[in-house]
């Protein structure tokens, strides 16, 4: 999941809040995903959120929209991180752990989601996703087979891919 629209300018790039916008496309966002998780069945074990301002609230207001109370693991590595750390930090999981929403920026987001597609999940969520630029509040839902630790490029298929807008 990438963030929601944040403000322009804060006192530093990680402190950055969101715009008013952004609050109201990330709880909406969290109304499509807490829907789309219940009708699979699943909710989310874990939030793996960027440490910047602007993650922490699209989670608060994510979990607002979809009726989630789960307290995110903030990550400062996530932060900065680049495809490869992020999908370290993903590795790194327990495999107790079924489902794990990330929380982060483009274009990491963006280019993990595309690296991990195996391209055998849902077409049309394929489709609008190489349509797409990632925007803010996008997200990827992903299955990954098998442990965490073996996620790599073409791992997981895409299950479904939607930009959260109020």
């Amino acid at each position: 999941m990438r963030h929601a629209k944040a403000e322009q300018a804060g006192p530093t790039d990680v402190e950055r809040a969101l715009a008013e916008r952004g609050h109201r496309d990330a709880a909406a966002l969290g109304a499509w995903l807490g829907a789309w998780l219940r009708d699979a069945g699943i909710a989310p074990d874990k939030a793996l959120v960027s440490a910047a301002r602007r993650t922490a609230e699209t989670w608060e207001h994510v979990c607002r929209g979809a009726g989630w109370d789960l307290a995110p693991e903030l990550d400062r590595g996530l932060y900065a991180a680049d495809v490869d750390t992020a999908l370290d930090l993903v590795r790194l999981l327990d495999d107790d752990l079924r489902t794990v929403v990330v929380v982060g920026h483009n274009p990491t987001m963006a280019s993990l989601a595309h690296s991990l597609d195996d391209g055998e999940g849902d077409v049309g969520a394929t489709n609008a996703m190489a349509a797409d630029t990632f925007p803010t509040s996008a997200t990827a839902v992903l299955a990954v087979p098998g442990s965490w630790a073996d996620l790599g490029p073409g791992t997981a298929s895409l299950l479904a891919y939607h930009v959260g807008r109020a």
